[in-house]
């Protein structure tokens, strides 16, 4: 089979790998350790993906006609996942999650000390798996508390942004392909996290890994087949106990078409000192906890325990926002939970000019005396929007009456967008007309499915007593522009706690805490899932949370 040399140009650094006839370049970027941002799973739709092609550009495809401007086919750009090199090309990197993304890891109540005066004999791991981000802490086993956190992207995103572009990827034959990216992702972290700290492997007693069903069935290796279709049936969401050696010591053999030539340097080091370690009779248990179901998964049973849902007399809530949004609301005696679609305009995706949380994308929106002023993560020169400022731009402009209750831009703006700034190289960074009907759909059904679950619980708002905001969206979120835009009612504004990486911190509890085993049964015990696909009163809500209400101004 004929194979093509391709030179990657980035950062003013070269690397060659092969392309096989008949394969895109981004296929060929990550089976080489390369990995790109592909929210819409390869399908030539979002753009993220596009490489400048430097030499040997490929035809022009009709996605790429569709998605990238004239000016950018001109000058050789095109999108990776609809790149097929049939000779030697040169490329530069676009975008690519090389980048680092400002990962939140970070949780209320968050006892993490490196400075602590215990004496630690020993230790464990706790471990978030997120659809997009990955978090891995060290827990001291005399002190059990959290000494030290490294984060880090979940790599999969190249097949998907959302968990229902990755079970796709993986009944279209890339599980065994997704099963060892997540794996090697776990090993360079846990490798990272162990030698900043100057830990050997051999001190770590156990591992806990908190992550959403689709994540765990990953991870593990086991079939989606039947995740993506009713009744939506997991092969196994209870509590899964396996080892190190049997979860990161198998056959290395990614995909055996790759040649072994490439890439056989990856995690060399961190294997040969697992081992090492192996060999000489130790190993490390690894706890995958338990899920409620397919769509509420282990994340949220860990998000619950660290937010005392088994123990609380006071109705509570718990909203955790990203590609579905899962929702919880109860107490000790009784608890229902649900999830819904919210798509993944909430991380940046299908938004026009929509990234990730990396340095530069603006996470800040103020328009004062008709003057608009971004802010961006890490200060860095603005080159795209992610989640927070997405909320924020929609709130400023609804503020400014450039949009009425459909959702319409303001005439003077709805064909070319509404500019935010410009990006270093000069080009506009515009918020559109389509953006706009994104956010309206995330937040509709988010709002929908909170008000259904309040309603099927039977209680009022002045009945609930706090409202848990998990993860890393929700602990930057302006919550005051998140109510203006209505994607939480008015009446709970003051009851919303930001309470960070939740699923992490659950995590922690069940190393740190004595009875965190019979905690998290009782959890998935009793927990109810509502179904809302089929739910009038989801239906109807999803429909009048479409309209936006009129904003004042922040009374901050």
């Amino acid at each position: 089979m004929s194979k093509y040399l391709v030179t990657i140009v980035r950062d003013g650094t070269e690397k060659n790998i092969y392309v096989t006839k008949g394969e895109s370049l981004m296929e060929a970027l990550t089976l080489n350790g390369v990995y790109m941002s592909a929210p819409c799973g390869g399908a030539g739709l979002c753009g993220k993906c596009k490489v400048q092609m430097l030499e040997g550009a490929t035809e022009i495809s009709s996605e790429d006609e569709n998605v990238l401007s004239k000016k950018e086919l001109d000058e050789g750009y095109r999108l990776s996942c609809r790149s097929f090199p049939e000779s030697y090309c040169r490329i530069r990197l676009v975008n690519s999650d090389e980048e680092s993304f400002d990962v939140v890891s970070e949780y209320k109540g968050n006892e993490q000390s490196a400075d602590s005066k215990i004496k630690e004999n020993s230790y464990d791991i706790a471990i978030d798996i997120g659809t997009t981000t990955i978090a891995v802490g060290l827990v001291g086993g005399d002190s059990r508390t959290l000494l030290h956190v490294v984060t880090a992207v979940n790599r999969q995103r190249a097949y998907g942004a959302d968990v229902v572009s990755r079970i796709q990827a993986s009944i279209d034959g890339k599980r065994e392909v997704l099963k060892e990216c997540i794996r090697k992702d776990l090993q360079s972290a846990v490798e990272k996290l162990l030698d900043e700290k100057h830990i050997e492997l051999s001190k770590i007693n156990k591992i806990v890994i908190a992550a959403n069903t689709t994540m765990g069935h990953l991870l593990m290796g086991f079939p989606c087949d039947t995740l993506g279709v009713a009744p939506f049936t997991p092969v196994d969401i209870g509590t899964i106990r396996t080892s190190f050696s049997q979860l990161f010591c198998e056959d290395d053999d990614v995909d055996k078409n790759i040649d072994k030539d490439i890439n056989t340097d990856i995690n060399k080091d961190i294997n040969k000192d697992i081992n090492t370690v192996i060999n000489m009779g130790i190993d490390v248990e690894i706890i995958l906890l338990p899920g409620i179901s397919t769509y509420v998964g282990a994340d949220i049973t860990s998000g619950l325990m660290a937010c005392d849902f088994d123990k609380s007399d006071a109705v509570i809530a718990f909203v955790d926002l990203g590609t579905n949004g899962e929702m919880a609301i109860g107490n000790k005696d009784r608890i229902l939970v649900t999830s819904t679609a919210a798509g993944p305009a909430f991380e940046g995706g299908n938004i026009s000019c929509g990234m990730g949380s990396v340095a530069g994308a603006v996470c800040h929106v103020d328009i004062r005396n008709g003057e608009t002023i971004c802010d961006t993560i890490g200060n860095a020169p603005m080159i795209g929007i992610c989640g927070t400022g997405v909320i924020e731009c929609t709130y400023e402009l609804l503020k400014e009456g450039l949009i009425d209750e459909t959702g319409m831009l303001d005439g003077a703006y709805f064909e070319q967008g509404f500019e935010l700034g410009k990006t270093p190289e000069g080009q506009p960074l515009v918020y559109t007309q389509s953006d706009i009907r994104e956010i309206q759909l995330a937040k509709s059904a988010v709002r929908a499915g909170f008000e259904t679950l309040i309603k099927r619980y039977g209680v009022s708002y002045n009945q609930i007593d706090k409202v848990y905001l998990a993860g890393g969206f929700g602990y930057k979120m302006d919550i005051e522009k998140a109510v203006g835009i209505g994607l939480f009612p008015a009446e709970l504004k003051d009851c919303i706690i930001p309470v960070g990486n939740s699923s992490l911190k659950g995590a922690v509890r069940y190393l740190a805490e004595a009875d965190s085993v019979d905690r998290t049964g009782y959890i998935v015990e009793h927990a109810e899932e509502i179904s809302l696909a089929m739910d009038d009163d989801f239906n109807q809500l999803y429909m009048d949370y479409m309209y936006f209400e009129e904003v004042s101004k922040p009374s901050k």
